[in-house]
């Protein structure tokens, strides 16, 4: 997810477990069968209308452990909720009103070949289902259960999504210091005739060595985490909606009255998501071995088309660089995200917020405010960055996984950095130093100019207070390592290095340890002592200013503030200066 990476361009503008590695499947004989795969058999019936769904899930679960299980969790996270949305809290603040959130409710569960009904409860206000087996399941054995559930989604007013309100939000953090925890009502919603589903039915919870990660905590990173399954999915809505998944869609669809099924499939997925809509309409080519697509609404069509060409461009690079996807589909849509959240990724299918589907050439360019039309370079070369940094999120966090509360970091940076190579490639070297300096190099500076402290970028996600900080540290701080590794391995090794992490950690999930590893490898020795202070220095240790950029006292002077006005430029008229400023300075960012 990189939910902050336009709306936060547009601001400045202005080696697995060590235990997850013994699975059954290493234990057996190289002579012996293939262990079963994980599988989701998904049946939807979606009412778009009413902002409702209800289904069944058939899944199989193969126990990868050395112990017997009786019991299995599943994570509902629609469900999930921060500390003041808890209801404790909600009691607490009755006087304010409340958003809608979405809901998943199971309402039974069973064991799917003699029917059994199945003890179900839940735990962590809803957020977790722990769900007792009939029969114990041995060591590389399976058993499959079924799960029935029903949810609603609730409807995001469309001033919360507008390209004002990312930007008033964005300024808002880095003046503020505000917290930000994305939310279920974040990628579980509709708004402006679009559905979208990120996470809409149970789902298996990830495993940690020879355990479950029951616990799942908000932050402003990325909430989802599950294991990589296969997916078979029916789903009936209305005629008239279109649907587009992360998976392909099977043909023929057939039709009942006046709705239409549709079914999908896919292998190898961390997830299942669809966004819907009646308007949606979609166009695709191949590049680097996969299918590529592009979902836009009609007025956005050629902004639609010019993401195709970016992200086909984008999938060809990624895969001549770093090796090929094990799916064969990825989607870059827009949706109306809500303000703070420019993009978010899920397996096959990477969202940007429609706010930045910037046609600068229809006539409703007139309704928006000068200081927006005049950045039209800066928006629409921050468009395409986010398209190319959504598609390398399939390479790093699809297809190599990491735990995004634990080690954000993997999958923020690789994916950030991957998306300047990929400027690199396709505009040149010098287009490429320039987006260094102005999205990666430019974002710290001015989060440490306004006040942001440095700090270490391999901390867990809940310990950063909002997309400011995360961008400056997590995804800046991290990025920019991976430039220096290059520069002190060089080409040839360098992208070894990347490769070798990748197909060893494909359809696994990754820690630090293993991308040190990966370096390690190809570093001649007189090389590895440098390579582990690199890590150490970028990763684990405070050397932004000093490696990056310093605070810079200038740019509070061009605002009007001395460096002792900076605790008062918190007041309403800095708000509004700094936020002036941040759309005249939009240009510097490209």
């Amino acid at each position: 997810m990189s939910l902050w990476l336009i709306s936060f361009a547009l601001l400045l503008a202005a080696a697995v477990h060590p235990a997850a590695r013994q699975d059954v499947a290493n234990r057996q004989s190289k002579n012996g069968p293939p262990p079963p795969r994980t599988l989701y058999r998904i049946s939807l019936e979606l009412d778009f209308d009413a902002r409702a769904f209800k289904g069944r899930e058939r899944v199989r679960w193969v126990n990868r452990d050395d112990r017997p299980a009786s019991v299995v969790y599943f994570h509902l996270y629609p469900n999930l909720r921060a500390e003041d949305e808890r209801p404790g809290a909600q009691a607490a603040q009755a006087d304010a009103a409340a958003p809608e959130e979405p809901r998943l409710e199971v309402t039974a569960a069973r064991a799917a070949e003699s029917g059994q009904a199945l003890p179900f409860n839940s735990e962590d206000d809803g957020a977790t289902l722990r769900v007792l087996l009939r029969e114990v399941v041995a060591p590389g054995n399976s058993t499959e259960l079924e799960l029935s559930f029903k949810g609603t989604v609730p409807e995001i007013d469309p001033d919360e999504t507008s390209l004002t309100a990312h930007v008033v939000q964005q300024v808002g953090a880095a003046m503020r210091a505000t917290r930000e925890i994305r939310r279920a009502r974040d990628t579980n919603f509709v708004s402006r005739g679009v559905m979208l589903l990120g996470s809409f039915y149970p789902v298996l919870a990830a495993r940690e060595g020879d355990d479950w990660q029951r616990k799942v905590e908000p932050s402003v990173g990325d909430n989802f985490f599950t294991d990589v399954a296969d997916y078979e999915v029916e789903v009936e809505t209305s005629e008239g909606v279109n649907l587009y998944t992360s998976a392909e869609q099977l043909q023929p669809e057939t039709a009942a009255g006046r709705a239409r099924r549709l079914s999908f499939a896919g292998e190898d997925l961390r997830g299942f998501a669809l966004v819907a809509g009646r308007t949606l309409r979609m166009e695709e080519r191949e590049s680097g071995g996969v299918r590529v697509r592009s979902v836009y609404t009609p007025e956005h069509e050629k902004v639609g088309r010019r993401v195709l060409g970016v992200a086909a461009d984008a999938a060809r690079a990624y895969a001549a660089r770093f090796g090929p996807l094990p799916f064969k589909n990825v989607t870059v849509t827009e949706a109306p995200l809500v303000a703070g959240f420019g993009s978010v990724e899920f397996a096959g299918l990477a969202v940007i917020a429609g706010a930045f589907y910037v046609d600068f050439d229809s006539p409703a360019m007139r309704a928006l405010p000068e200081l927006v039309r005049e950045q039209r370079q800066s928006v629409e070369d921050n468009l395409e960055f986010a398209a190319a940094q959504g598609v390398a999120r399939q390479w790093w966090g699809g297809a190599v996984g990491s735990d995004p509360a634990r080690q954000p970091v993997l999958h923020e940076a690789l994916s950030q950095f991957s998306a300047l190579l990929y400027v690199q490639d396709v505009r040149g070297a010098e287009s490429a130093r320039q987006v260094q300096d102005d999205q990666l190099r430019g974002v710290y500076q001015v989060y440490r100019t306004f006040g942001g402290e440095d700090t270490t970028a391999d901390r867990p996600a809940r310990d950063y207070r909002n997309s400011f900080q995360y961008a400056a540290v997590v995804a800046g701080k991290g990025a920019l390592m991976f430039v220096e590794l290059r520069r002190l391995l060089g080409e040839e090794r360098f992208f070894k290095a990347l490769r070798g992490y990748y197909e060893a950690n494909r359809l696994e999930v990754a820690e630090t340890e293993d991308l040190r590893s990966a370096f390690a490898a190809v570093a001649e020795l007189p090389q590895r002592r440098a390579l582990t202070r690199t890590f150490n220095r970028w990763l684990s240790e405070r050397h932004g200013d000093e490696d990056i950029a310093p605070p810079n006292p200038q740019l509070l002077a061009a605002l009007g503030f001395t460096p002792e006005q900076q605790q008062a430029a918190r007041d309403r008229n800095a708000f509004s200066r700094l936020g002036r400023f941040f759309w005249r300075q939009m240009t510097r960012i490209r």
